[in-house]
Protein backbone atom coordinates (compact mmCIF):
# COMPACT_ATOMS: atom_id res chain seq x y z
CA UNK A 1 0.00 0.00 0.00
CA UNK A 2 1.48 3.28 -0.95
CA UNK A 3 0.01 6.61 1.56
CA UNK A 4 0.46 9.74 0.19
CA UNK A 5 0.15 12.87 1.83
CA UNK A 6 -1.99 15.99 0.16
CA UNK A 7 -2.33 19.88 -0.50
CA UNK A 8 -5.03 18.90 2.44
CA UNK A 9 -3.79 18.70 5.74
CA UNK A 10 -4.34 14.92 7.20
CA UNK A 11 -6.19 13.80 4.08
CA UNK A 12 -4.08 11.02 2.93
CA UNK A 13 -4.37 8.97 -1.02
CA UNK A 14 -4.15 5.58 0.16
CA UNK A 15 -3.69 3.53 -3.27
CA UNK A 16 -3.68 -0.22 -1.95
CA UNK A 17 -1.46 -2.60 -3.99
CA UNK A 18 -3.90 -4.28 -6.89
CA UNK A 19 -3.00 -7.81 -7.77
CA UNK A 20 -4.48 -8.98 -11.72
CA UNK A 21 -4.41 -11.87 -13.55
CA UNK A 22 -6.22 -13.92 -15.69
CA UNK A 23 -8.78 -14.21 -13.43
CA UNK A 24 -9.75 -10.93 -12.33
CA UNK A 25 -8.49 -8.70 -9.41
CA UNK A 26 -7.19 -9.07 -5.63
CA UNK A 27 -7.28 -6.14 -3.80
CA UNK A 28 -6.55 -6.00 0.23
CA UNK A 29 -8.83 -2.84 1.07
CA UNK A 30 -8.22 -2.40 4.89
CA UNK A 31 -6.35 -4.06 7.96
CA UNK A 32 -6.76 -2.51 10.90
CA UNK A 33 -2.91 -3.03 11.73
CA UNK A 34 -1.30 -1.63 8.69
CA UNK A 35 -3.74 1.06 8.48
CA UNK A 36 -3.81 2.40 11.86
CA UNK A 37 0.27 2.50 12.16
CA UNK A 38 0.24 4.37 8.35
CA UNK A 39 -2.67 7.00 9.87
CA UNK A 40 -0.53 7.53 13.07
CA UNK A 41 2.86 7.55 11.13
CA UNK A 42 1.26 10.50 8.52
CA UNK A 43 -1.26 12.24 10.67
CA UNK A 44 -0.48 11.60 14.04
CA UNK A 45 -3.96 10.84 15.28
CA UNK A 46 -4.88 7.18 16.53
CA UNK A 47 -8.17 6.33 14.17
CA UNK A 48 -10.01 2.76 14.64
CA UNK A 49 -12.92 2.80 12.52
CA UNK A 50 -16.04 1.19 14.07
CA UNK A 51 -19.11 1.27 11.32
CA UNK A 52 -19.11 0.68 7.56
CA UNK A 53 -21.37 2.44 5.20
CA UNK A 54 -22.24 2.03 1.65
CA UNK A 55 -24.66 4.39 -1.01
CA UNK A 56 -25.41 3.59 -4.49
CA UNK A 57 -26.15 6.12 -7.22
CA UNK A 58 -26.44 6.53 -10.76
CA UNK A 59 -24.97 8.96 -13.21
CA UNK A 60 -25.20 12.45 -12.30
CA UNK A 61 -25.83 11.81 -8.71
CA UNK A 62 -24.13 14.58 -6.60
CA UNK A 63 -24.11 13.80 -2.54
CA UNK A 64 -22.42 16.19 -0.31
CA UNK A 65 -20.76 18.44 1.06
CA UNK A 66 -21.45 16.55 4.50
CA UNK A 67 -18.95 16.01 7.71
CA UNK A 68 -19.03 16.35 11.30
CA UNK A 69 -16.66 18.01 14.09
CA UNK A 70 -15.37 14.35 15.08
CA UNK A 71 -15.71 11.29 12.50
CA UNK A 72 -12.51 9.94 10.24
CA UNK A 73 -13.73 8.42 7.02
CA UNK A 74 -11.67 5.92 4.81
CA UNK A 75 -13.54 6.85 1.64
CA UNK A 76 -13.51 4.29 -1.53
CA UNK A 77 -15.60 3.37 -4.93
CA UNK A 78 -15.33 -0.27 -4.89
CA UNK A 79 -18.01 -0.24 -8.66
CA UNK A 80 -17.73 2.69 -10.96
CA UNK A 81 -16.31 5.90 -10.96
CA UNK A 82 -17.06 8.93 -8.93
CA UNK A 83 -15.09 12.16 -8.72
CA UNK A 84 -14.83 13.04 -4.94
CA UNK A 85 -14.14 16.72 -3.45
CA UNK A 86 -12.95 17.12 -0.27
CA UNK A 87 -13.40 20.65 1.71
CA UNK A 88 -11.89 22.44 4.99
CA UNK A 89 -14.92 23.00 6.40
CA UNK A 90 -13.77 24.54 9.76
CA UNK A 91 -14.69 28.09 9.62
CA UNK A 92 -12.21 28.64 12.31
CA UNK A 93 -9.30 27.17 10.37
CA UNK A 94 -6.81 29.47 8.15
CA UNK A 95 -7.22 27.31 5.49
CA UNK A 96 -11.02 26.44 5.56
CA UNK A 97 -12.73 26.49 1.90
CA UNK A 98 -9.30 24.97 0.41
CA UNK A 99 -10.46 21.83 -1.62
CA UNK A 100 -8.94 19.00 -3.32
CA UNK A 101 -10.36 16.49 -5.59
CA UNK A 102 -9.32 12.74 -6.64
CA UNK A 103 -10.76 10.37 -9.10
CA UNK A 104 -12.15 7.25 -7.01
CA UNK A 105 -13.46 3.72 -8.85
CA UNK A 106 -13.44 0.25 -9.60
CA UNK A 107 -10.34 0.94 -12.00
CA UNK A 108 -7.97 2.48 -9.83
CA UNK A 109 -9.32 0.66 -5.99
CA UNK A 110 -7.81 4.17 -4.54
CA UNK A 111 -8.79 5.57 -1.16
CA UNK A 112 -9.20 8.84 0.51
CA UNK A 113 -8.38 9.13 4.21
CA UNK A 114 -10.92 12.63 5.79
CA UNK A 115 -10.31 14.15 8.81
CA UNK A 116 -12.86 15.50 11.23
CA UNK A 117 -14.06 19.02 10.30
CA UNK A 118 -13.43 18.19 6.59
CA UNK A 119 -16.62 17.32 4.09
CA UNK A 120 -17.04 14.95 1.50
CA UNK A 121 -19.12 15.33 -1.26
CA UNK A 122 -19.23 12.98 -4.62
CA UNK A 123 -20.59 12.79 -8.06
CA UNK A 124 -20.80 9.57 -10.16
CA UNK A 125 -19.27 9.72 -13.34
CA UNK A 126 -20.15 5.87 -14.74
CA UNK A 127 -23.73 4.96 -15.13
CA UNK A 128 -23.61 3.54 -11.49
CA UNK A 129 -21.49 3.63 -8.98
CA UNK A 130 -21.09 2.44 -5.05
CA UNK A 131 -19.42 4.67 -2.30
CA UNK A 132 -18.14 3.33 0.33
CA UNK A 133 -16.85 4.41 3.77
CA UNK A 134 -15.49 3.25 7.18
CA UNK A 135 -16.13 6.05 9.87
CA UNK A 136 -14.85 6.30 13.20
CA UNK A 137 -17.65 6.95 15.24
CA UNK A 138 -20.95 5.51 15.23
CA UNK A 139 -24.33 7.24 13.18
CA UNK A 140 -26.60 8.46 16.22
CA UNK A 141 -29.29 10.84 14.43
CA UNK A 142 -30.47 11.52 17.85
CA UNK A 143 -27.22 13.62 18.40
CA UNK A 144 -26.47 13.97 14.75
CA UNK A 145 -23.97 17.33 14.49
CA UNK A 146 -23.03 17.59 10.78
CA UNK A 147 -22.96 20.34 8.94
CA UNK A 148 -23.85 20.33 4.99
CA UNK A 149 -22.52 22.86 2.47
CA UNK A 150 -24.29 22.78 -1.26
CA UNK A 151 -22.19 21.60 -3.79
CA UNK A 152 -21.70 25.06 -5.63
CA UNK A 153 -21.22 27.11 -2.27
CA UNK A 154 -19.55 29.70 -3.27
CA UNK A 155 -17.00 29.47 -0.39
CA UNK A 156 -15.13 26.94 -1.54
CA UNK A 157 -15.70 27.16 -5.54
CA UNK A 158 -15.31 23.88 -6.18
CA UNK A 159 -15.09 22.63 -10.04
CA UNK A 160 -17.79 20.13 -10.81
CA UNK A 161 -17.14 17.78 -14.16
CA UNK A 162 -21.05 17.91 -13.61
CA UNK A 163 -23.20 20.92 -14.81
CA UNK A 164 -26.67 19.80 -13.91
CA UNK A 165 -26.05 17.34 -11.12
CA UNK A 166 -28.97 15.08 -9.39
CA UNK A 167 -29.59 16.20 -5.36
CA UNK A 168 -31.44 14.71 -2.67
CA UNK A 169 -34.03 17.72 -0.74
CA UNK A 170 -31.15 18.23 1.80
CA UNK A 171 -28.10 18.44 -0.68
CA UNK A 172 -30.43 20.91 -2.77
CA UNK A 173 -31.10 23.22 0.62
CA UNK A 174 -27.64 22.55 2.27
CA UNK A 175 -26.19 25.42 4.19
CA UNK A 176 -23.80 26.55 6.38
CA UNK A 177 -25.71 25.30 9.83
CA UNK A 178 -25.35 22.40 11.94
CA UNK A 179 -27.99 19.49 11.00
CA UNK A 180 -30.08 19.13 13.78
CA UNK A 181 -29.13 22.32 15.39
CA UNK A 182 -32.01 24.26 16.25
Amino acid sequence: MEVLETRLKHVLLIKPQVFEDFRGVYVETYNAQAYEKAIKDKTGADVSFVQDCTSRSSRNVLRGIHGDAKTWKLISCPRGKIYVAIANCDEGSQDFGKWQSFDLSEANMHQVLVPPNFGTSHVVLSEEALFQYKQSTYYDPKNLKQFSYRYDNPRFNIWWPVKQPILSQRDEHANTDLAGKS
